[in-house]
């Protein structure tokens, strides 16, 4: 198992990554991790909506011994976090995903893979010493579709992650000041051979949302989680649920799960946090299918504040690309051992020795900041 060398002291908190990521990466790069859509009102919205919420701790709990495992899709996990897909981490370290696969593998995390990675599935796979899921977009080219779905399932992958909330790419006006692109050398690996792994500088635009205007499928629907179901024995998640209704749908078509999110504020502007949309999918489910949460988790604190209102687990994406950015391998390393340990304090200080305990009493309701 792969271990940090040495921990580093200047990383005291998330936002330690974040501010050493921006000093160090490429700022077209820099920008396209952190943009969201046009005024990024959900973007702010996803960090603002958890400082709000307020925790009531039990007290005189024997926390002495905690335990941080949890299970989802009957997959036995040793905390409530997995790695979400995120594209091109190599635009934050020359290992790309290799070194996000590695940092999951140490802590026995899951990672999501993205379809738009820069390393090709196989590779990953072959990399990984912990679970993998594949987040899927679907190409107007099915049989691109298809492919992709066989190699994720030929090559290990236990879950297919399928995104809907991106029939086209959300307004992100960073990218389109800067023209965003993938430079030289670097693709969209997994479509190498299929005319579709260039990411490419388009004027005045961004190269990123000229490419999924012209290859993704924005028909895109319901009997579309039909046919990914009748061509893979994977359980498939439908990632980018905000509201109940479409939650029950979810279900209808035979979901595994959803996984409750906004695109990190990077697709329709002005939706709500993610954790203020996760209560009114958790009451539509009625437990028959899990419900994960991403957008906004920067904080033990956070994870515990999903789990109480109801989420399985979360995920995290943009912080993993500042710890590759910061330190490569170590940097990810590194993001989620904090996590973890604050994770584990946020857990003993709120009266909760196991995930079991984290209920929603923890959370102070109707209250007015």
């Amino acid at each position: 198992m792969d271990t940090i060398t040495k921990p580093n002291t200047q990383f005291v908190n998330l936002t330690d990554f974040e501010e050493a990521a921006r000093s160090r990466m490429d700022p077209v790069a820099f920008g396209y991790y952190v943009s969201g859509a046009m005024d990024e009102i959900t973007l702010r919205e996803n960090r603002a909506a958890y400082d709000r919420i307020r925790l009531l701790p039990r007290v005189l709990i024997d926390v002495s011994q905690r335990d941080l495992t949890t299970t989802v899709l009957g997959q036995t996990m040793p905390m409530p976090l997995i790695l979400a897909p995120a594209a091109f981490h190599k635009l934050a370290t020359p290992e790309g995903e290799i070194a996000t696969v590695r940092a999951a593998g140490a802590h026995g995390l899951t990672m999501t893979l993205s379809t738009l990675s820069t390393t090709r599935l196989e590779d990953v796979a072959q990399a990984a010493t912990s679970p993998l899921w594949y987040q899927l977009y679907v190409y107007k080219d099915r049989e691109v579709t298809r492919d992709l779905v066989q190699r994720a399932e030929a090559a290990g992958y236990r879950a297919l992650v399928l995104t809907v909330d991106t029939p086209l790419l959300g307004r992100r006006e960073r990218d389109v000041r800067q023209e965003f692109h993938l430079p030289p050398g670097l693709s969209a690996a997994n479509l190498e051979g299929r005319g579709a792994e260039r990411v490419a500088e388009e004027e005045g635009q961004s190269g990123l949302a000229a490419y999924v205007a012209a290859l993704q499928d924005p028909s895109l629907t319901w009997k579309d989680v039909d046919w990914l179901r009748s061509i893979t024995e994977m359980p498939i998640l439908l990632k980018g649920i905000l509201r109940g209704d479409d939650a029950r749908r979810a279900i209808d078509h035979g979901a595994a799960g959803v996984i409750v999110s906004n695109h990190g504020g990077r697709q329709l502007d002005t939706v709500p946090a993610t954790i203020d949309a996760l209560p009114g999918v958790v009451e539509a489910v009625l437990g028959r299918i899990e419900v994960l949460i991403d957008g906004g988790v920067r904080r033990g604190t956070d994870i515990l504040k999903a789990v109480a209102l109801g989420a399985k687990a979360v995920l995290i994406g943009r912080p993993i690309l500042w710890g590759l950015a910061a330190n490569g391998y170590d940097g990810a390393h590194q993001v989620i051992q904090l996590l973890r340990s604050e994770f584990d304090l946020a857990m003993a200080l709120a009266g909760c020795p196991t995930v079991a305990d984290i209920t929603p009493d923890l959370i102070m309701r109707k209250l007015e900041f």
